[in-house]
């Protein structure tokens, strides 16, 4: 094959790709527009959308019906589309800067330290606010990032993706354990946080929504802004380092970027896992190993799966409902030992 037929054919080839991905975009928004439509339709009492239109442009505070809309719905349905993104983008970027297929805010003990220092505070404090929440939530965060950096380089060799995967268990482990043993200190004190340390994006008012929207939005720009750094990052240190780029700095902002999305998202529905392992996976196979088009589709396709999964909840023990993190739970584990199964996953 000649030199131009060659370049003809790898032109043709980046076409199509990009052509699948702007076709993978318009697909995935579409859908999460109508999820996000059904998010609001659906739940034990049948409303119907004229009623739902009702609720939004002539709302009756009266109207148990535009209650359940405004009070309940929308704010779950805000939730799960906000902390959706946050779960997949930090872990794509957990990913990213691990160069770790399997890494995962969830499986790298990052929501369980968010959550177990939210379950100090009220166990030691008694403080019940979303506000102590984020805060407690944000230090959880940073704290088991760094432990599971510092055990997972502790021995010679430095870090590799198993050592990190064992780290992030064992501090899961730990805090899990500590945790639930503080909850069974004062049972009263956390009859509020059973939702919430299952996951769930039920019950938060509008309020939790205002709170963690700016952390969330940050960290989703950081995010953006630290994408382009990140695919220099996938080459390795020393390649990256002679291409120019700052490797120190580009893992800085995407660890704040992480602190932020999953600390604010934990501190809001509970520590929901798979979510950041699942979806940046499955649309790195779609879209390849760059990370702008692996965050920017993740954002999309992240809520996507929460949303499903929290409708999923509302219909399975229809009129009751099962939490949003019981349903990620029995789709992110059966993945995940695909994932470890795998003799070759994909490229980062």
């Amino acid at each position: 094959m000649s030199d131009l037929s060659l370049s003809g054919a790898v032109l043709r080839g980046n076409d199509k790709r990009r052509y699948g991905r702007q076709v993978g975009v318009a697909v995935a928004a579409l859908s999460l527009v109508a999820l996000t439509l059904l998010s609001i339709l659906v739940g034990g009492r049948g409303i119907s959308p004229a009623t739902v239109v009702n609720a939004f442009f002539s709302y009756d505070p009266l109207s148990l019906e535009h209650v359940i809309v405004r009070e309940y719905r929308l704010p779950r349905t805000l939730l799960a589309l906000l902390c959706g993104a946050g779960f997949g983008v930090s872990g794509a970027l957990f990913q990213a800067v691990s160069r770790n297929p399997l890494a995962d805010p969830g499986v790298l003990g990052v929501n369980a330290g968010a959550a177990f220092f939210v379950t100090l505070t009220v166990g030691l404090f008694g403080w019940q606010s979303i506000s102590t929440y984020i805060w407690a939530s944000f230090a959880g965060a940073i704290l088991a990032t760094s432990a599971v950096y510092v055990l997972g380089a502790s021995r010679r060799g430095g870090v590799t993706p198993v050592r990190l995967v064992l780290a992030g268990v064992a501090i899961s482990a730990i805090l899990g354990g500590i945790g639930s043993s503080i909850t069974f200190l004062n049972p009263q004190a956390f009859d509020a946080m059973r939702m919430w340390s299952v996951g769930s994006v039920a019950g938060r008012d509008i309020t939790v929504v205002g709170t963690v929207a700016p952390f969330i939005a940050s960290g989703l720009c950081l995010a953006l802004v630290s994408a382009r750094s990140l695919n220099a990052v996938a080459l390795g240190e020393d390649l990256a380092t002679s291409l120019g780029s700052n490797i120190l700095s580009a893992r800085l902002l995407a660890i704040v970027a992480i602190t932020l999305l999953a600390g604010a998202s934990t501190a809001a529905v509970g520590p929901i896992a798979f979510v950041g392992l699942m979806v940046p996976h499955a649309v790195r196979w779609f879209t390849g190993p760059d990370q702008r088009w692996i965050i920017g589709l993740t954002m999309i396709c992240a809520p996507l799966l929460l949303l499903a999964a929290d409708i999923a909840g509302r219909l399975v023990l229809y009129p009751g409902e099962l939490e949003t993190g019981i349903i990620t739970a029995f789709i992110g584990g059966p993945v995940l030992i695909v994932l470890v199964r795998r003799m070759k996953v994909s490229g980062l």
